[in-house]
């Protein structure tokens, strides 16, 4: 947003005042969000063009469109007369537009011809639409005519008419015959613009009867045709050559209007046997050769987008072998009026003044009309802050209220411009339109482009700070741009950081963040090579690259600016590309590109495939250098040098360098002169005078530059005068009264001659008066004494030497020395905003009185106390704050709140200081306070709390107390519920009781003013530990019980900005241990704060490192998987990142007794397997000889048998004898009883099919089998009881061996 501050031409000195105070159009943003707010005179956005030819077969569509805030109302004249759309059936009106629809299907189009203007009106202003004419288009037919038949000699010329009927618009005319078929045109047969057919001669062959002209209208795609003509050519008396002669135009000379931007179409049709030819040109100038184009065969000229420069005088010539002929065509341009500066729409604020400018062109020149809501402004209500100066309307000192649409017509007898234009006086607050906490990230040594894009009435002020301290002003390496962007031109990695720009105007203030990263740019730090491979090998190309780690980068590869084949042979790795089995299709350039979201690197390298044979591969070497330099066609400022080329060594060589040595000036230097082409063996090269040439010349091929060649002979050029002056030509002064003119001075190799000095020529600017001089040498400053103060002088320094001097030098303005200023600025006034911001105002100073380049302001204010009542006098820092610029007021920040300052003013220039300014006092009011100054929990219990803390260091107000929270701190760092207590400004200890034990505590203290309160500071405290649970308890077969707290309190302070309490005793305490069938159990008291907590442990006399876990927020842990019958060494380690210290208990020794020796399992004794085969191997025999005794027929009483004696081994064992005898723990004797670990079975010998055989059941009466964890029965195993008769019934199986030997292990 800009104030652009701008003279008119014809005004008055009456208006001086008055336009320093102008603004330019504020623009509008096409944000919603602020547009929703904005009331807004009507804007016309779409309206139908000023000349509507409508086809009566279709609607009428009469475009008008509009904006506004609030919506527009529309309304339309026809033929200058208000046209109700409402009571016209045929005419319908667009919803939300005024766009008309006329229904003219039954109804004479005739009726709707006119002039159409449409009104869109809101309570703002009125806006119009163009004048917009309708007519219809119109295709008549032909009139009815009879042609006779054209009987012509042959070789005469001749002109067939068309004159078709006039239509709207008017028709497309073209030739044909009866078949449709377009006639053959050429140079001899042509068509006019006019449709008429031309012929320079005529043959025998132009016989025909169908010459037919067709007319086609172009809105009702209709085509007209005109009676066919009859041409007969008689070959009986032929017409003889003849030279040329116009047929069109007729005469010598002709002339032609045409408008500025529209086709010039310039045409000359010659008849003549043979037939001629066309040539065209412009007297006294060029024809256009961008804009103009030859039609019809030479015989139309057309020139588009005509401008005054195209009038002049056209001449076209028609020649042949005979003899020629010319016509001239005076061509004249007149312009319908056009837009040099359209009238913009003006935003403006209370009291401002704004112009709106209505500049147009034309030919003749265009008369304007200035128009408001639609009326005439001279007959508009009188308004005496608007002033009209012909093509400029200037509105001085506008109110709220007096919003108007503004219409400008210029029209002269060629056509007519009209445009809107609103003034809206709208009184905004600022509103930064960027979006908040916007990241840009770019390259380092980039620009960067911060944006704040506001919106406000009036203009809001921008300013920028980084990091929301240092203000940044224009100048390297910032520039703040008009619309607000602040512009690094090259951003390096300390420009990264926080920015914030605040958008001001009288009626608020905003702020907007934005944060700028500054990345490392993205490089390639190996490319790939040129390679030469063998058919069938391998090709690697390297590509190493650096980039910023931030960024996330992709690499490419191209083969020939392509994509890779797709083929598994191209292996693409993280820096490298892998061609496998090389083919004579893989030659080309490969190109490794490495892109990020912000920059890109690239770097090719071509793979050259070579036979695969023993022969050695071609060797690329630098080029021998060129020999034999030759310096022919020698003048004073150009020399030819020729050489012949050194061998390429299999590398064509890509150019040569030419250099030069300056043996008089810079003997031993060479300096670049010139490149050529490689194929080029010769060079012109420009030389400068009083120089003594010696060249060489250097060839490069692709693999680097050669030697460089033995030098020429030398040439030397003549002296002359110097072609140049000296540059940076400054005046600045050092003291009063002097004044330092300085410049750089020209090099040997510059000055052309020998005798090299400087004219200094100085005058006082604005005085007219003669320039003073003074010759000097070897020097590039002249000190001029005797100057008036800080005045403008017009400065030039001039080169000569002995042959003459140099050219005319350009004047430059330097001011002579400048002294202190004499004034001191006035009428002081500081407005304190709040407690930290005081704005100061002053009377500046007269520019007289500055005595030099005012530099701004500077503000000096010192604190001279509190406004405590018992608060000191201290003597306090001095302060400044410096203004650039012709200033009048400034803000002082960071002031401390409820004190007493004094200030005074010095007004500054380049010499330093002028005299201070009377002092002012004023006061600041109360703020916040600071934080409390410590926060010490002192005492602890086990349901209490001692707090003691100390007043603030800054009170920054009366105090008036304090604010205390405290939650309580679970285990898992839950918080609990917040309590909140209050205490009077002179309390600063409390006790906190009915407190947890064991528990941690959070508190937040702040404390307050009456403008609230201040920055809290925390502190963490446990209370003590309840003695009934400090040691952990082991029950039988399980773990510890919760684990002890500390027994003292632990002090933490997140924010201590101030005091830090002191830690109160050890990190650790007590340590216990215990042993149990899971592992070791290890208890501590632990005061500490710190982050990681760890049991350590290793086996005792060993030499491995130590295992660790970690146990954060416990003050137990168990230890698994220890081996049994090993002794370990075990501690408690606490370590913190932020804390190089490690704290640690004392080692404990931990020893795991061995396992007893347990029931072994029979199943794997090689005595038991025995016995099982022995009693299976018996079972097998009895069972044959069972069978045997069957078939025999022999009865054998098997019950009876077994009845009598029954074998002991099979039997169930009783509950007397088979039982098992108690095993008993060694670690208590209240454990529970187990079996062995081999038992499988019942002791009853029995197997139930329903359970699971890694199972036991319960045998016993009332007997209740219990596991251990680890799946040990717990209890007595004994043997089931016999079973009651109707129990044994309901299983016949019998005894299993088995089972019945596990009963006697």
């Amino acid at each position: 947003m800009d104030r652009n501050r701008k003279w008119v031409p014809g005004l008055g000195a009456a208006l001086l005042i008055l336009l320093c105070h102008v603004t330019s159009a504020l623009e509008v943003p096409l944000d919603p969000k602020v547009l929703e707010g904005l009331p807004q005179p009507p804007t016309i956005t779409l309206q139908s063009p000023k000349d509507y030819i409508f086809d009566p077969r279709e609607n009428i569509v009469i475009h008008c469109e509009a904006k506004g805030k609030p919506t527009p109302s529309f309304s339309w004249t026809r033929n200058g007369t208000h046209f109700d759309v409402e009571k016209d059936s045929n005419v319908l009106t667009k919803p939300g537009s005024g766009t008309l629809v006329i229904d003219i299907s039954g109804e004479k189009a005739e009726a709707y011809e006119g002039t159409y203007q449409c009104t869109a009106h809101n309570e703002h202003g009125t806006a119009v639409s163009n004048n917009i004419v309708i007519r219809q288009s119109r295709s008549p037919l032909w009139s009815k005519e009879r042609n006779e038949a054209i009987t012509v000699q042959m070789g005469v010329s001749l002109v067939l008419q068309c004159r078709p009927p006039a239509g709207l618009p008017p028709p497309v005319i073209f030739w044909m015959d009866n078949n449709f078929q377009r006639l053959p045109l050429d140079k001899r047969v042509s068509q006019a613009l006019n449709g008429d057919l031309y012929f320079s001669n005529v043959l025998p062959e132009d016989t025909r009867s169908d010459y037919i002209c067709y007319a086609r209208f172009p809105h009702t795609q209709t085509i007209q045709q005109k009676q066919p003509i009859s041409v007969i050519v008689l070959n009986n008396s032929p017409e003889g050559e003849r030279p040329p002669g116009f047929m069109m135009p007729l005469g010598p000379a002709s002339a032609k209007m045409v408008l500025r931007g529209e086709t010039l179409e310039l045409e000359c049709i010659a008849e003549g046997l043979p037939t001629p030819d066309i040539s065209w040109q412009k007297d006294g100038g060029e024809l256009p050769s961008s804009r103009m184009s030859f039609h019809n065969f030479k015989k139309t000229l057309m020139i588009s987008d005509v401008n005054e420069a195209d009038a002049g005088d056209y001449r076209c010539s028609a020649t042949n072998n005979l003899g020629n002929a010319h016509h001239m065509i005076k061509v004249s341009v007149k312009a319908a009026p056009f837009w040099v500066s359209a009238p913009r729409n003006l935003i403006l604020a209370p009291n401002e003044t704004g112009i709106l400018t209505c500049r147009v062109n034309g030919e003749p020149k265009p008369k304007i009309t200035w128009f408001v809501n639609g009326i005439r402004l001279e007959n508009a209500p009188e308004d005496h802050s608007r002033k009209v100066e012909d093509d400029t309307v200037i509105l001085s000192n506008v109110q709220t209220g007096s919003s108007a649409v503004y219409q400008c017509n210029a029209s002269n007898e060629f056509g007519y411009l009209m445009a809107n234009a609103f003034v809206s006086v709208l009184a905004e607050a600022p509103r930064v339109l960027t979006p908040p906490n916007q990241v840009y990230q770019v390259i380092a040594n980039h620009p960067a482009l911060l944006h704040c894009a506001s919106f406000g009435s009036p203009i809001p002020t921008i300013t920028w700070f980084k990091d929301s301290q240092t203000s940044i002003r224009n100048g390297d390496p910032y520039v703040i741009h008009e619309n607000g962007t602040l512009e690094i031109h090259v951003a390096q990695p300390l420009n990264s950081g926080k920015y914030t720009c605040i958008a001001t105007n009288n009626l608020g203030i905003r702020e907007n963040h934005v944060f700028l990263e500054v990345k490392e740019p993205t490089r390639i730090l190996k490319q790939p090579e040129y390679k030469v491979v063998q058919r069938g090998m391998s090709a690697m190309f390297e590509c190493k690259v650096k980039h910023d780690p931030s960024l996330i980068p992709t690499m490419t590869w191209l083969k020939d600016s392509g994509e890779l084949p797709d083929d598994e042979r191209f292996v693409v790795d993280t820096d490298s590309l892998t061609i496998k089995d090389v083919t004579d299709e893989d030659e080309g350039t490969y190109t490794c590109i490495m892109n990020t979201t912000l920059d890109r690197d690239s770097a090719s390298a071509m793979l050259t495939v070579v036979e695969a044979t023993p022969t050695p591969a071609i060797v690329h070497e630098k080029p021998d250098p060129p020999t034999d330099l030759e310096l022919t066609d020698q003048t004073e400022r150009s020399v030819q040098l020729t050489w012949i080329p050194g061998d390429d060594h299999n590398s064509p060589t890509e150019r040569f360098l030419i250099q030069y040595e300056d043996l008089l000036h810079q003997p031993g230097v060479w300096v670049n002169l010139s490149e050529v082409a490689g194929t080029s063996t010769t060079a012109r090269l420009s030389l400068s005078p009083y120089i003594y040439y010696s060249f060489r010349v250097l060839a490069l091929n692709r693999v680097g530059y050669s030697r460089p060649s033995q030098p020429s002979r030398q040439y030397r050029t003549n002296p002359a005068a110097p072609d140049e002056n000296p540059s940076d030509v400054k005046g600045v002064g050092t003291e009063p009264g002097n004044l330092v003119i300085s410049w750089t001075p020209l090099t040997g190799f510059k000055s052309n001659g020998p005798g090299l000095e400087y004219k200094v020529l100085w005058r006082q600017k604005d005085t007219d008066g003669e320039w003073s001089s003074r010759s000097v040498a070897n020097v590039s400053q002249c000190v001029v004494s005797g100057t008036p103060t800080f005045q403008p002088y017009e400065i030039k320094v001039q080169a000569f030497n002995d042959y003459g001097s140099g050219p005319e030098p350009e004047v430059m303005i330097g001011y002579s020395g400048e002294d202190l200023p004499l004034s001191a600025p006035e009428s002081l006034q500081v407005m304190v905003h709040n407690s930290t911001l005081a704005e100061v105002h002053w009377e500046p100073v007269s520019i007289p009185s500055v005595r030099g380049k005012l530099q701004g302001y500077k503000v000096y204010y010192r604190r001279e106390r509190g406004l405590h009542a018992t608060e000191e006098e201290t003597d306090q820092e001095e302060q400044v704050l410096t203004f650039s610029g012709n200033r009048s007021e400034g803000r002082l920040p960071g002031l401390q709140p409820y004190s007493l300052y004094n200030l005074f003013i010095r007004v500054v220039n380049s010499k330093g200081e002028g005299p201070q300014s009377s002092s002012k006092t004023f006061e600041t009011p109360e703020g916040v306070p600071g934080p409390p100054s410590f926060l010490n929990v002192t005492t602890s219990s086990l349901d209490s709390l001692t707090l003691q803390w100390g007043p603030p260091m800054n009170n920054n107000g009366r105090l008036a107390g304090y604010t205390l929270k405290y939650q309580p701190v679970n285990n898992t760092n839950e918080l609990g519920p917040v309590k909140v207590m209050m205490f009077l400004a002179n309390e600063t200890t409390t006790t906190l009781g009915n407190l947890n034990s064991s528990m941690l505590y959070k508190f937040y203290l702040s404390a307050k003013t009456i403008k609230g309160s201040g920055p809290i500071v925390t502190e963490e405290a446990f209370t003590v530990i309840d003695t009934a649970r400090s040691q952990p308890t082991v029950a039988p077969g399980k773990g510890p019980t919760e684990p002890p707290h500390p027994t003292s309190p632990i002090t933490q302070s997140p924010h201590p900005p101030f005091h830090k309490a002191p830690p109160v005793g050890p990190a650790f305490g007590s340590v216990n241990r215990t042993v149990s069938e899971d592992g070791a159990v290890i208890s501590w008291e632990y005061f500490g704060h710190h982050k990681n907590v760890y049991v350590e442990y290793i086996v005792e006399n060993s030499k491995e490192d130590w295992k660790r876990e970690l146990v954060n927020g416990s003050h137990s842990h168990t230890i698994k998987g220890l081996k049994p019958g090993t002794s370990y060494r075990v501690r408690v380690v606490a370590r913190d990142p932020s804390d190089p210290a490690v704290h640690s208990t004392d080692e404990v020794l931990v020893t795991v007794p061995a396992v007893p020796s347990r029931q072994v399992d029979i199943a794997t004794q090689g005595w038991f397997i025995g016995l099982m085969c022995a009693i299976a191997l018996l079972i097998l025999v009895l069972l044959i000889v069972c069978f045997i005794k069957r078939n025999k027929g022999g009865k054998y009483p098997v019950k009876e048998k077994e009845d009598a004696h029954q074998d002991p081994e099979i039997q169930p064992m009783k509950e007397d004898d088979g039982t098992f005898g108690e095993y008993r723990s060694m670690e208590s004797d209240t454990e529970d009883h187990k079996p062995l670990k081999g038992s499988r079975t019942p002791s009853n010998g029995t197997v139930r099919r329903d359970e699971s055989d890694d199972s036991l059941v319960d045998y016993g009466e009332g007997g209740d089998g219990q596991f251990n964890e680890d799946g040990s029965f717990i209890g007595q195993y004994s043997g089931k009881k016999e079973k009651d008769t109707h129990e044994g019934n309901e299983s016949s199986e019998a005894p299993s061996p088995v089972n019945a030997m596990n009963s006697f292990v």
